[in-house]
């Protein structure tokens, strides 16, 4: 790592983790002051106060980073896109792929009422994580014996949301690399399925679940399509830190959940069926660097930017009140303070960009998969 971006992942870290501090302090008291008394109330707070932290993200991937965004349909303004309760099923293509759905949940005004399936260890990451379990979020281990009832629970919670949300799922169950694209096309191989060539098989227990307790309030699913061009990385946090920038392609088609099959294996191959055709646009999208003609600039609001500006200006501010009160001390204890204090931003923010790389994702482990008397192993993560 060059100095440049050290020293941008340290002054970013400071206002990160400052500011993190305080959000996650506000979001503790207001969740034992007003969600016993209103969960309604507690959660249009905490939309509020949420954004103040996630706008952060926001500011480096559009202001920082300069990624640029590229809409391959209407989907903004065609549809009811931030006005609805709405599942978002994405595929998982890159490290950042939740910050790519923060972008187009802030692009379409609910950025802080955004939800997602993650996995149990992201609860317990330095501010973000427990920003995201304040926020409602639903943690899995990744069992379904554990799952299953942490799912149920999860859905019922949000019947009585009180602002239009959308819920993020990586059906693919984990983050796409050429080592477990290999597996699932032997698996796929073995089992007589379509091979794919640009996308995991989709784990469906988790889908079929959120689409059986979901439909009944939830109106719309969310069909996103990632892409990078192949002549460009894919985007991680380390990268952005960088500011390398890079071009992710959207594509989004929005399902009424009515039109969905009614039975858990009919759902299951809907979500199956979605992945083939994913898996055929991505094809196109390589040959031809393109979705489709159509292609709308999503743009980037200043409102990151100020959130910015004003975190930053009140750090500084307490900065330097912060010297003024230890001036009375000896220099070498000031020194020892910053020091621990820059150390300890320094572990959180390796914590932060390792947790977010693939090949620092959970260790993959062997899973025996029965099928017409064949046993074959699934390398699943």
């Amino acid at each position: 790592m060059g100095f440049p971006a050290a020293l941008a992942i340290v002054l970013i870290g400071i206002v990160f983790f400052a500011s993190g501090l305080v959000v996650n302090l506000v979001q503790a008291v207001t969740f034992l002051l007003f969600r016993p008394i209103s969960k309604a109330l507690y959660r249009r707070i905490n939309k509020v106060v949420a954004e103040m932290l996630w706008l952060e993200l926001i500011w480096l991937v559009d202001w920082w980073a300069n990624l640029k965004f590229v809409n391959h349909t209407s989907f903004f303004g065609k549809f009811s896109a931030g006005k609805e309760h709405a599942m978002l099923l994405s595929n998982h293509r890159s490290d950042v792929d939740w910050l790519i759905g923060w972008v187009l949940a802030e692009r379409s005004g609910c950025l802080g009422s955004s939800l997602a399936l993650m996995k149990r260890e992201n609860k317990w990451l330095p501010i973000i994580g427990w920003s995201m379990w304040f926020s409602d979020y639903v943690f899995l281990s990744r069992s379904w014996d554990k799952d299953e009832s942490t799912l149920k629970l999860g859905f019922e919670r949000l019947v009585d949301f009180p602002m239009p949300f959308w819920l993020a799922v990586f059906a693919e169950g984990t983050r796409f690399t050429q080592a477990k694209l290999e597996a699932a096309q032997e698996f796929a191989a073995a089992q007589g399925l379509p091979i794919p060539r640009n996308v995991l098989i989709p784990r469906t227990k988790g889908f079929v679940s959120a689409v059986t307790h979901l439909r009944a309030f939830v109106p719309a699913i969310y069909d996103c399509t990632v892409a990078v061009p192949k002549d460009q990385p894919s985007p991680t946090l380390l990268r952005m830190f960088r500011r390398q920038a890079s071009v992710i392609n959207v594509k989004i088609k929005r399902h009424p959940m009515h039109e969905l099959p009614e039975t858990a294996d009919g759902i299951s191959q809907w979500c199956k069926d979605l992945f083939i055709a994913k898996d055929a646009a991505l094809d196109k999208f390589l040959v031809k660097d393109t979705f489709s003609e159509r292609k709308h600039d999503i743009g980037r609001p200043k409102k990151s930017l100020c959130v910015a500006i004003v975190w930053s200006t009140l750090l500084v501010w307490s900065i330097a009140s912060l010297f003024q009160w230890l001036s009375h001390l000896g220099s070498w204890v000031v020194i020892a303070i910053l020091v621990t204090l820059l150390v300890i931003i320094m572990i959180g923010m390796h914590i932060l960009i390792q947790s977010s790389e693939s090949e620092h994702s959970t260790p993959a482990r062997n899973v025996t998969v029965v099928c017409d008397g064949v046993q074959d192993k699934l390398i699943q993560n």
